[in-house]
């Protein structure tokens, strides 16, 4: 008889309670911006949690948490986060120039995300939350392979672009078997002068949740005072928790952390 194949036993990120991650698979679609939100929403509601900047190549936690300084090394070659806003924070960004391009094949790659995910100190976390980058590629597959994740959450503008490669995303977590939490519509719509405009079309994001037999979590607006806090350096949430962009977020948090107890 010929032996079942044995799956391979994914570690969690040490020092982390619940890993999620805040995917797509398409950019420009506000994933980093929504990560940093997200997890200052949980921090919020009294979570201990970390953001793992994953996206190798563009790395943004620097300038969306405003942090310049470099994370300190210890001599056994851990890397301790970097504290702000009450989040533990790590990106590749920190270790190198921000104007430094990384022009590196798969295997450089795969040997970063094993950098941040096997030698940062992270510290008591009940919550890491992963900013992954676009595509389906070595870094996501790295992931999917090696590490424990207990949920993505997929962000997408609403417009077919955008879905065509979200929904290969969906497809690829289906297959990695990553349970999806749920799919969120960024930018869902504009609000001036009591008009609203739906920019990027409408209504995509929960049609293709429905196709998947996923949950909808959700829409967020487009609104300047979340571009203007990201530019500044300090995630909206953590700014104004009264805000109308941030209500939604922690109502989001809320939701979310019922199903990790």
């Amino acid at each position: 008889m010929q032996k079942k194949e044995k799956k391979l036993l994914k570690k969690p990120i040490n020092g982390t309670k619940f890993t999620i991650a805040i995917s797509s698979a398409k950019g420009g679609v506000g994933k980093s911006t929504f990560a940093i939100n997200f997890a200052s929403a949980l921090s919020l509601l009294g979570k201990k949690v970390g953001v793992l900047d994953a996206d190798v190549f563009g790395p943004s936690l620097s300038k969306l948490m405003g942090i310049k300084e470099k994370p300190v090394i210890a001599d056994n070659k851990q890397i301790e986060p970097i504290n702000k806003f009450n989040l533990q924070c790590m990106s590749m960004g920190f270790l190198v120039d921000e104007n430094t391009p990384m022009i590196w094949r798969g295997p450089m790659v795969i040997s970063a995300i094993k950098t941040l995910t096997e030698k940062v100190n992270w510290h008591d976390l009940d919550f890491i939350i992963v900013d992954m980058p676009p595509g389906t590629g070595d870094t996501q597959l790295t992931f999917a392979q090696d590490i424990k994740i207990d949920g993505a959450i997929i962000i997408s503008t609403p417009q077919e672009l955008a879905l065509a490669d979200v929904k290969r995303g969906i497809q690829m977590f289906d297959r990695t078997e990553i349970p999806i939490i749920g799919l969120v519509d960024n930018m869902s719509s504009f609000s001036a002068d009591g008009k609203t405009y739906n920019i990027f079309g409408k209504d995509g994001v929960e049609k293709a949740a429905k196709e998947f037999n996923k949950k909808f979590l959700g829409q967020i607006p487009l609104d300047i005072d979340l571009r203007k806090s990201a530019d500044e350096g300090q995630p909206l949430v953590n700014k104004n928790k009264d805000h109308s962009i941030s209500k939604i977020f922690l109502d989001l948090a809320k939701k979310i952390t019922e199903g990790f107890q």
